[in-house]
């Protein structure tokens, strides 16, 4: 029975503070028919159940609502519905084709590909699931009996199936019921190490089933994780580590059956609202990107430039706030020219820099509205504070000194933070890790660019440096050294990595090193992830100290891993230290507060 005493409900919710206990917002796509948006109340019940907030997203493909909605949203569900015009694919109509929505296609194949990029997680169900896959890579099949063939069946279980079917139909079972929606016809199989295991603790469900077309090749971006004895893709999920599963059932109909998926949908959601909220207080420093390399090029930092890993578009969608590019300088072998070594005509090295430098204080004044140099702890959180990405500028090989004390104190009048004393090969200021011993360490000249960087307020680097010359430089400086970009040796021994023993020499002297994200200094075998990172991170932790570590990517300069790509995934790193239950203030170390403490003691003189 109602209670219609309007006054005597709000009351109750003015009775306490605060009005509602925080919950993520679920938006979900809506279905257009007779001229209006619509939704199945199965959804969104289910979405409550889940303990989520859910709000109903018209198809709609105007970019400004699209991008709003989905800075406003912490997971999407792509609904069910009618077939997807194929000519989205690329491809002529099957004679087997049923209804398509004109109205849905391009809004959702719009708001799947950017919430990707934005790491938003995403449930896809029936069509979603098929949407997920049009837009991300995959290939779906227009009709199930005529594409799925039983060789084509035969060849799916052979190949991905094999080790969790039971037993392999030769015929078809019946994908479209005509059954009630809340009935289970047909039972789907899982992969024993998915996600969907994990999410209902048993290797197989039973399901409706109501479709005729279903996803033939997930793409890259996923795999089949389940499928039923006739060989038919029922689920796919991630290759990334990311929170990314489709669905070709109902479970908004299948009442408790299917609130595991939304239950697990809700708690991704909250994990990636915490991180958003930490993007918002905290700032987020990549301490080292090789982006400059691509200069020639002529990449476009104002445009999502699939060339690079770190533009403004990508900056965003991962909600980085800062990032250090460096002027990257190859070491040429003996008797070799810088000059042609590198793609720009210039005198040296110096030149070869300074070019560098003034190509990125164009980009920074053609998208002044929404970057800004930062040669300061200050600047940095002044710029975060302004609503304005920062990018601060580093020296990779101090070859660019081109032997001249003097070019220490003109590098720093530029704004240079740091300055990596060498790459891979010796230079006339110290051994390089992959070097041939030639000073036995750092050079009388390199002392003397230490005590120069020291009074001019620029940090001195040793990644990339022999551990000669890493210790020589910890007793050279009168500051703490940082290395921007550089592993653990311990779980990867590779020369460019760090033993324990600098470790702790680093962190006894108040330096910091950055995990990064190049996979041979990760892992010596196999492709490297963001568990890898995460694992390297945690080891310097434990060796250092938590105001000790921090991340410096090396994006494009080889770095990057399954998980966190590019800049546009940074994201996910917080995400993991979410997970791993770190503070917001140990975050706010690792994510660049213990680099500008350093960069603040450097300045300081």
């Amino acid at each position: 029975m109602h209670n219609f005493d309007f006054q005597a409900q709000l009351k109750n919710i003015y009775a306490s503070f605060p009005q509602a206990k925080r919950q993520p917002v679920i938006g979900l796509t809506a279905n257009f028919n007779d001229e209006s948006a619509m939704l199945a109340d199965r959804y969104y019940r289910q979405v409550i159940n889940a303990g989520g907030t859910p709000v109903l997203i018209p198809p709609v493909d105007n970019v400004d609502v699209i991008v709003n909605t989905l800075n406003n949203i912490d997971a999407l569900i792509l609904t069910g519905g009618a077939d997807f015009n194929p000519l989205w694919a690329g491809e002529e109509p099957s004679p087997r084709l049923h209804g398509v929505n004109p109205e849905r296609d391009l809004p959702e194949l719009l708001i799947t590909q950017l919430a990707y990029n934005r790491q938003i997680p995403i449930l896809g169900i029936c069509r979603g699931m098929q949407t997920m896959a049009i837009a991300l890579g995959g290939k779906v099949a227009q009709d199930i009996e005529e594409h799925f063939t039983y060789e084509v069946r035969r060849a799916l279980a052979e190949r991905e199936f094999k080790h969790f079917l039971p037993r392999f139909a030769d015929n078809l079972i019946q994908h479209s019921q005509e059954a009630p929606r809340n009935l289970a016809t047909q039972t789907v199989y899982f992969e024993p190490q998915s996600l969907l295991t994990e999410i209902f603790h048993a290797s197989s469900v039973h399901v409706n089933s109501f479709h005729h077309q279903a996803v033939c090749n997930a793409g890259s971006k996923f795999k089949f994780t389940a499928a039923t004895v006739d060989g038919v893709p029922e689920a796919m999920e991630s290759t990334e580590f990311k929170p990314l599963l489709g669905v070709q059932w109902h479970p908004e109909w299948m009442e408790e059956q299917g609130l595991p998926l939304f239950q697990w949908l809700v708690k991704q959601a909250e994990i990636f609202a915490e991180a958003k909220r930490m993007h918002d207080k905290v700032l987020t420093l990549d301490t080292h990107c090789d982006t400059p390399m691509f200069f020639p090029l002529n990449v476009r930092f104002d445009q999502r430039d699939p060339r690079i890993l770190v533009d403004l578009h990508k900056m965003t969608e991962g909600r980085q706030d800062a990032t250090t590019m460096v002027a990257y300088l190859p070491q040429p072998k003996a008797g070799e020219a810088f000059r042609n070594k590198v793609a720009f005509d210039v005198s040296g090295p110096r030149s070869y820099a300074d070019l560098i430098f003034d190509k990125i204080e164009n980009i920074v004044a053609q998208n002044c509205e929404y970057v800004a140099l930062a040669r300061s702890p200050q600047q940095l959180y002044a710029n975060k504070a302004a609503g304005k990405k920062s990018i601060v500028l580093g020296i990779e090989n101090g070859l660019a000194l081109e032997n001249d004390l003097t070019n220490v104190a003109h590098f720093a009048h530029r704004g240079v933070s740091y300055i990596t004393l060498c790459h891979n090969g010796d230079n006339d200021i110290c051994d390089s890790a992959r070097g041939t011993a030639t000073h036995g360490g750092v050079s009388e000249f390199g002392r003397r660019v230490i005590e120069e960087m020291n009074r001019t307020g620029i940090m001195v680097d040793l990644s990339h440096g022999a551990e000669s010359s890493f210790y020589d430089a910890l007793e050279i400086s009168r500051y703490p050294i940082v290395c921007s970009h550089s592993n653990c040796k311990a779980l990867c021994d590779v020369p460019r990595n760090l033993s324990d023993e600098q470790l702790r020499a680093l962190a006894a002297k108040g330096g910091v090193a950055h995990i990064t994200l190049y996979k041979g200094f990760l892992r010596t075998q196999g492709e490297a992830n963001i568990y890898d990172a995460m694992e390297h991170l945690e080891h310097a932790i434990k060796v250092m100290g938590i105001d000790h570590v921090g991340l410096g990517t090396d994006f494009d300069g080889d770095g990057g891993v399954q998980g966190i790509a590019n800049s546009s995934e940074i994201i996910n790193f917080t995400i993991q230290l979410l997970r791993r239950r770190f503070s917001e203030t140990d975050i706010e170390k690792i994510w660049g507060g213990n680099w500008l403490r350093v960069m603040q003691q450097c300045k300081a003189q």
